[in-house]
């Protein structure tokens, strides 16, 4: 596992902004509690926390400082009962690059020329290039 480089992820271009700088609130705009998503995934709030804790999802406070703001998981990580098929394995990835949960939900919701979001792709079916591109990026 690599060690985390703050100037691997926080110098993309010189106009774009750095992955942790981005407002999550603005990117993703629908978000689950833990009870919210372990009732989607029929399983409990606790074990939605150890489902974050393994990189199977992701989650982060949507407005940091806001009042009774707390940890989210993105509603799109979830389909059909169960986390999007492929998002484990991606995060696995971006993590070991030394990306934390704000950078990859970031990156996920961000529109990379796909064509559009990485979440998108997930969700259709079409991770290959996806994780490719997590991949060129985390190393």
């Amino acid at each position: 596992m690599s060690e985390h480089n703050p100037e691997h992820a926080a110098a993309p271009a010189a106009d774009q902004p750095r992955l942790a700088d981005h407002n999550l609130a603005e990117l993703v705009t629908d978000w689950l509690d833990w009870a919210q998503a372990g009732k989607l995934l029929g399983v409990t709030p606790a074990k939605v926390r150890t489902l974050v804790r393994e990189h199977q999802l992701a989650a982060a406070v949507p407005n940091p400082g806001e009042k009774g703001a707390g940890q989210r998981v993105p509603a799109l990580f979830v389909q059909d009962g169960f986390p999007v098929k492929g998002l484990a394995g991606l995060l696995t990835v971006l993590h070991d690059g030394g990306y934390d949960d704000r950078e990859c939900i970031a990156w996920l919701f961000l529109d990379q020329d796909l064509p559009g979001r990485p979440i998108d792709a997930l969700r259709e079916n079409r991770g290959s290039e996806v994780k490719r591109r997590a991949q060129a990026m985390a190393f």
